[in-house]
């Protein structure tokens, strides 16, 4: 039906009768002359109808946006003045002899060739035209380059490309999993993977001693701007490698993927990172390290005070107090903004947002204007001074409560303000977040939980598990880049023994961990080879990489904030019939109706 696509044509077929297919972006009617801006996959060529060929002019006035056009016709130069350099066909035109409408189309429900911004609601309701979008299609085009380059570094790094199943059974890895109910197994019910874990560690027990695949994942939780219900990953597994060694090759494999996507050159190697001191600077295990501010502890200095906000979790072993300098800020932020960051702390749980606006430093704490330098002397705020290299112009801010909730407040607080201020510094920063604990204790159920998941190996041995398993470290790595987790894996459980014990300090009796991972601790007793692997969330991936600020911007056909698909209406309800057939009774939500 065509010969060349809209947006290949250039100057190399002038002269040439060509016959292009696509969409009319934009007509335009000037005294007597149209013009159609006709738009495919690969772009936009400008098409000029003379009324000197009436029955094509006449189908011409007719058209409309979004109309699918057949136009033949000679490929000319455009007149002097008129090129386009934005466009790769903005130096010629087609001059139209024939046109013929292959379909009509209704007004779209927002315009295609504009960048007004559309409820994202309507957008994946008429997804279709969402996607024709040139903007949208660019984001497509980057998402099939990333797929593909991916996996031509990983074939060349001889890894097998393996599919695992999709109807599995449910694990705890974190999340609710989906549960598939089975017709044919009264009821027993299959769960979409979370993950490939099980299957891929499987496979190295199997001898496949590379292994990825481009998978796709589901985890039934809530979601948030770079969360879907279903997304995909990059799974890799490798056996006899170490984590220096994984690190190094994935490390090759992102620098190329950047060079060759979108023409960034990263570190030749990415710096390393433990988790402790991440924790202690930035508040946070994925630190954006574009921002140049810093997290300072200040706890020695309130130890004595008499301000027992500062004081109080300065003695409390699980307390924290820290300080954040704000470069020449003590200008550009007014009491209002000072009120309006305070909430916005109180969104991760902190009380307060304690400040201090350093005027001159030589004044010593005459100096200083806050509302808490009353609060202790002239030594203190002194020392404080000190600790966080304060200068004149300076603005200060402090968290004072639980680590916990110091870190996400005050690291929130540190990225908000890196944003808000222009503080940042270069387009990319990755950096590897490692030593990692393997446990976290949860003060509300007594127990510990994994930190990454319960096949993640310790840097100790059992006894030295056993013994202190809340200072164990775990062999896990994550790859941060611009303060997004994009990977992340581990060295993994190799020996039955081990697993045994993670199991057990995760409150996982026998029973359990064998009704649950028979099989897998089955499968290592079979001479597992030492093995280890990551995950990148592809989505994250392309989605910086192409600026977006969602990675429904990224995915063709995501779900929206409370998981539904506005273009099919899923999830919908099914029929009595399909519910008795899987033995399945719906109940009643409390509070509601029988009726």
């Amino acid at each position: 039906m065509r010969t060349h696509k809209c947006g290949e044509l250039n100057t190399q077929q002038l002269g040439e009768t060509v016959t292009i297919c696509g969409w009319v972006h934009r007509r335009r009617d000037h005294g007597g002359v149209i013009f159609i801006d006709l738009r495919d996959r690969a772009g936009l060529v400008q098409v000029v109808i003379d009324p000197d060929t009436e029955a094509t002019f006449a189908i011409a006035e007719h058209v409309r946006s979004e109309y699918v056009l057949q136009i033949s016709g000679i490929v000319r130069n455009r007149p002097s003045g008129t090129v386009n350099a934005n466009m790769h066909s903005g130096a010629i035109e087609i001059l139209a002899k024939e046109i013929e409408v292959l379909n009509e189309s209704e007004t779209p429900p927002f315009p295609v060739e504009s960048d007004i911004e559309v409820n994202e609601e309507l957008r994946l309701r008429y997804r279709y035209i969402d996607l024709r979008r040139v903007a949208m299609q660019e984001k497509m085009k980057v998402r099939r380059d990333v797929t593909r380059l991916l996996r031509n570094f990983l074939d060349d790094h001889e890894f097998f490309e393996i599919e695992t199943p999709y109807l599995t059974k449910a694990t705890p890895e974190g999340a609710r999993d989906y549960i598939v109910p089975s017709r044919t197994h009264e009821n027993a019910f299959f769960a979409l993977p979370q993950s490939p874990q099980l299957y891929k560690q499987i496979l190295m027990v199997a001898g496949m001693d590379r292994y990825y695949q481009v998978v796709r994942c589901f985890r039934d939780e809530d979601l948030r701007a770079d969360r879907q219900p279903e997304f995909t990953q990059l799974d890799i597994e490798t056996s006899f490698m170490t984590e220096d060694e994984i690190m190094n090759i994935m490390e090759e494999m992102i620098r190329q993927l950047f060079a060759q996507v979108i023409s960034v050159e990263l570190p030749a190697e990415f710096p390393r990172m433990s988790y402790q001191e991440a924790m202690s600077r930035f508040g946070i295990d994925r630190p954006d390290l574009r921002i140049p501010l810093e997290l300072v502890d200040i706890a020695d200095a309130m130890k004595n005070v008499d301000f027992k906000v500062f004081s109080g979790p300065a003695n409390d072993p699980k307390g924290r107090v820290v300080a954040l300098r704000i470069p020449n800020a003590g200008d550009k932020l007014s009491r209002k903004d000072i009120d309006e960051l305070t909430k916005f702390v109180g969104i991760y749980g902190a009380k307060g947002l304690a400040y201090i606006k350093v005027n001159d430093l030589a004044a010593g704490i005459d100096g200083l204007q806050s509302p808490i330098v009353k609060f202790a002397p002239a030594e203190v705020w002194a020392e404080v001074m000190t600790k966080t290299g304060a200068e004149n112009g300076d603005l200060l801010f402090f968290g004072a409560d639980k680590a916990n909730i110091v870190n996400e407040a005050m690291g929130a607080l540190r990225v908000k303000l890196g944003h808000d201020l222009n503080l940042i510094e270069g387009d990319w920063k990755p950096v590897w977040v490692v030593d990692f604990p393997m446990f976290d204790w949860d003060e509300k159920s007594g127990r510990y939980n994994a930190i990454h998941h319960p096949f993640t190996a310790p840097s100790c041995s059992v006894e030295e598990l056993v013994a202190n398993p809340g200072s164990a470290l775990s062999r896990a790595y994550d790859l941060v880049l611009n303060g997004t987790e994009v990977g992340g894996g581990s060295i993994r459980i190799n020996r039955p023994a081990m697993q045994q014990t993670v199991f057990g300090i995760l409150g996982i009796g026998e029973e359990e961990a064998q009704e649950k991972f028979g099989f897998l601790l089955d499968a290592l007793k079979y001479g597992a080879p030492p093995h280890g692997g990551l995950a990148f969330g592809l989505d994250r991936l392309v989605m910086l990489m192409t600026g977006s600020s969602s990675i429904r911007d990224v995915i063709a056909f995501p779900k929206t904030q409370s998981a539904a698909c506005p273009l099919v209406s899923a999830p919908a309800v099914v029929t009595d019939e399909q519910l008795k057939e899987l033995g399945i009774k719906l109940l009643k939500p409390a509070g509601k109706d029988k009726a």
